[in-house]
């Protein structure tokens, strides 16, 4: 859910819901790199409630935009760190052979 200025779309507050600071840390880092983004924060209203306020303020590209942007960046970081991850665990399986992987009961 966006709360935002209808006169100014260059600064919202996203409400996520079911979502905690794994998220909002991770989408406030990528919103913080990109260079249209004059701040960015996060707060979590109350810590029995699953829910996060990120904060957005722009040069002048909409803010739901730049979130976007933002949100697609973290994912494709997110899957270069897997094929990377995916990498070495075939590498570390083709070396060291699948035996050295074996859980002991």
């Amino acid at each position: 859910m966006e709360h935002g200025s209808f006169e100014d779309p260059s600064k919202a507050t996203f409400l996520l819901t079911d979502e905690d600071h794994t998220l909002a840390n991770t989408v406030r880092f990528t919103l913080n790199h990109d260079p249209r983004v004059t701040f960015c924060g996060y707060s979590i209203p109350h810590p029995s409630n699953a829910r996060v306020n990120i904060r957005v303020q722009t040069t002048r590209d909409p803010a739901r935009e730049v979130l976007n942007d933002s949100c697609q960046d973290l994912m494709l970081i997110c899957q270069n760190v897997r094929g990377i991850f995916d990498q070495a665990m075939s590498k570390y399986k083709t070396e060291k052979g699948l035996s050295s992987m074996a859980i002991k009961k």
